[in-house]
């Protein structure tokens, strides 16, 4: 597993149970912008981690659930994030501004 992906794993363990980020927020966090495919490639892999990792709290920067097809049949990833008490309307979460957690204003490289 590359480093890269586990540096991804790392933030995406310390999203808040209720807030969500994207791929391009970790990335920039990371300092690799450019590489917000590669955070969706990790998360994509995110099963094969030997610890949890709650990749359902990573969308797209407009807040659509462009992996959830990864999360299985059915809505998996959406109904995760329900529990949690997002509203997801057309695969799309509609509270996604108000619960939008930065890790570059939230977390520190060290």
């Amino acid at each position: 597993m590359s480093d890269f992906y586990q540096q991804v794993y790392e933030v995406v363990r310390q999203i808040p149970v209720g807030r969500v980020t994207s791929y391009g927020a970790i990335a920039a966090f990371l300092g690799s912008k450019q590489s917000s495919r590669m955070v969706g490639w990790a998360m994509n892999n995110a099963h094969s981690y030997p610890e949890y990792i709650p990749a359902h709290r990573v969308v797209n920067r407009n807040g659509l659930l462009t992996g959830k097809h990864h999360f299985g049949a059915g809505n998996v990833m959406q109904e995760l994030l329900e529990n949690e008490g997002f509203v997801v309307e057309d695969d799309q979460i509609l509270n996604f501004k108000e619960n939008f957690w930065d890790p570059v204003k939230e977390l520190s490289l060290d």
